[in-house]
């Protein structure tokens, strides 16, 4: 982490110290702070994508099962607003629908589209439900429309257990015996140091109740779709969370699906590797 970062931290800092939290444990968790792109509408940063607009897909890639989101551009990404093994250049497709229906498969997909790809114009309704049911089209015609414009901004874990197999079956994050006071803290502090958008590039996930990573229960579930052979097709998928990082996480605010949270995440090595369409998502609503 920059000491630029961290110096955005401090009403952080100031907070936990004023509640008591030993200055050790403050650092330590400092530590662990991500630089992340917050896109939204407005801001004074570069305009690096948007949400919606048309639908431009390789000639020949089979249409996504899930409704499209939004477009990210990596060129006009700033350098070193993520920690993320980006692609310099090319461009980002997300793909999902904001409804958690309890499912482990996919909730979404992602589309890497490199610089000179042969692209064809696609319908944005196109997707195999849409015509048979009004719910989804009243939804999707709610999905954002609009520029989006990239701040570098820092991120804090906003969980603070991990799961352990056996009792107490969920503990504090290794080295972070106040991570529970500390993650609160940054919950009623995060607003005053970072930027407001709908989508975020990097950093950690949220969502409106948490307590565990959210990038964690993607790699479980990942995993247990590549057992089944349901996903990752032969190529290995770790079960373990280390191994992957949050790609893009979005909290639309729609009608009717109020509380809902989209998280993109990926396998390291997978994202080094271009293969973004190893990209599982997953959806959290509280209702």
């Amino acid at each position: 982490m920059t000491s630029e970062l961290r110096a955005g931290l401090g009403p952080f800092k100031d907070e936990a110290i004023a509640r008591g939290i030993p200055a050790e444990d403050v650092e330590r968790w400092m530590d662990l702070a991500r630089p992340c792109a917050t896109l939204g509408e407005k801001g004074d940063g570069p305009v690096v994508g948007r949400f919606g607009g048309p639908l431009l897909l390789p000639v020949g890639t089979p249409h996504p099962f899930h409704p499209y989101v939004a477009t990210i551009d990596f060129a006009a990404l700033p350098a070193g607003t993520t920690d993320l093994p980006l692609p310099p250049d090319g461009h980002l497709l997300l793909f999902a629908y904001p409804e958690d229906y309890g499912h482990r498969e996919s909730a979404g997909s992602a589309v890497y589209v490199p610089v000179g790809t042969p692209v064809e114009e696609r319908d944005k309704e196109g997707w195999p439900w849409f015509e048979e049911d009004e719910e989804y089209q009243e939804v999707f015609a709610q999905f954002p429309q609009e520029q989006l414009r990239a701040t570098a901004d820092v991120s804090l874990p906003y969980h603070y257990w991990v799961a352990i197999p056996e009792e107490p079956r969920w503990v504090p994050l290794p080295g972070h015996p106040r991570s529970e006071e500390l993650a609160e803290v940054w919950a009623d502090t995060y607003e005053d140091i970072t930027s407001q958008g709908h989508l975020q590039l990097g950093g950690y996930a949220d969502q409106e109740a948490i307590d565990t990573d959210p990038v964690a229960t993607v790699a479980w579930r990942a995993a247990q779709e590549a057992a089944a052979g349901r996903w990752g097709g032969d190529e290995p998928v770790s079960a373990d969370p280390a191994d992957w990082v949050l790609l893009a996480e979005w909290t639309p605010w729609i009608d009717g699906l109020e509380g809902a949270t989209v998280h993109w995440s990926i396998q390291r090595t997978d994202l080094t590797a271009r293969r973004l369409d190893r990209t599982f998502t997953s959806v959290y609503r509280n209702p």
